[in-house]
């Protein structure tokens, strides 16, 4: 990927969003040529010339400093996100003093033995492990079952975004598709900016941009999130409607990877569901894959 160019068009697309009202900038009326600021005011509200800003805007970072970088993002509210996604768009187009560099993370093909451990004894809830690229990596019997329509006809390693975006069974798994599809975008737009090097990475937002219109206008928004907590609305084809819960949280010893842990409040219908998919679970292999008496699912990356 082009990080000069990346950082132009994410420049853009932030200065689009911001009226000089939400700036705190009088406005003077007339009609403007493109939504959102000027290059002049951003440039006044991060306490910069604007011809330095505009070359910035241009995807021309040398030497920029942090302390630079820190006003653009204040001018322009991003998101702790937003700003993390900026530096980290900055670092791969530069060679940047150290305080902005970062190590990439390292691209493992396997979890630790401890890892696996983990997930299995977690057997009461749904679990899976995915990397930047939303590959799966590893998952509990039950975190199967409840996903098992993401891994059917699925290529190895099974991806989440490759499945919500190509897959007609995400239409009817995903009750918040629209949303879903927005979140997986805005993940794959903050691992892009973290290792743009990535071939896996570059040829699956190649694939999803020639397949998919959705993806292709969602992409070109440029939105980045961080998703740690929130809820999925799915329909599963056994149990029916599931309302999980969902914490994401990074895996210390395993740079690069996410574990996402799913529950249902106790009592609740979603809850009787997932009782009864565990002893389906239990029962049968949910999704036809390996051994059904092994505990987990392991995916390559």
């Amino acid at each position: 990927m082009d990080s000069h160019a990346e950082i132009s068009e994410f420049l853009t697309s932030r200065r689009a969003r911001l009226t000089p009202e939400a700036a705190g900038l009088p406005d003077f009326g007339g009609r403007r040529r493109v939504p959102g600021l000027r290059r002049e005011e951003v440039a006044l509200l991060a306490g910069m010339s604007s011809e330095y800003y505009k070359r910035l805007e241009r995807g021309n970072a040398a030497g920029v400093s942090e302390s630079v970088l820190q006003g653009i993002s204040r001018a322009l509210q991003l998101t702790e996100a937003e700003h993390e996604h900026l530096l980290d768009l900055v670092r791969a187009a530069n060679s940047i003093a150290h305080p902005m560099q970062r190590r990439p993370a390292p691209r493992t093909s396997r979890v630790r033995s401890s890892v696996q451990q983990m997930v299995d004894a977690m057997a009461t809830v749904p679990v899976y492990v995915q990397n930047g690229r939303l590959d799966c990596v590893l998952t509990n019997r039950l975190g199967r079952a409840v996903f098992s329509e993401m891994f059917v006809d699925q290529q190895s390693p099974m991806n989440a975004a490759r499945f919500g975006f190509l897959d007609p069974r995400a239409e009817t798994f995903y009750r918040d598709l629209a949303d879903s599809r927005r979140q997986s975008v805005a993940l794959l737009r903050r691992e892009a900016g973290r290792d743009p090097s990535d071939r896996r990475l570059t040829a699956l937002i190649g694939e999803l941009s020639t397949r998919s219109e959705t993806f292709r206008g969602i992409w070109s928004a440029h939105d980045v999130k961080e998703h740690r907590t929130g809820v999925k609305r799915l329909h599963h084809p056994v149990v029916g409607d599931l309302d999980l819960s969902f914490e994401s949280m990074d895996l210390a010893s395993e740079r690069g990877l996410q574990m996402i842990v799913f529950s249902a409040a106790p009592g609740s219908a979603s809850h009787d569901a997932l009782t009864l998919l565990g002893s389906w679970a239990g029962e049968s292999d949910p999704v036809g894959l390996g051994d059904p008496a092994a505990g987990s699912s392991r995916a390559a990356l």
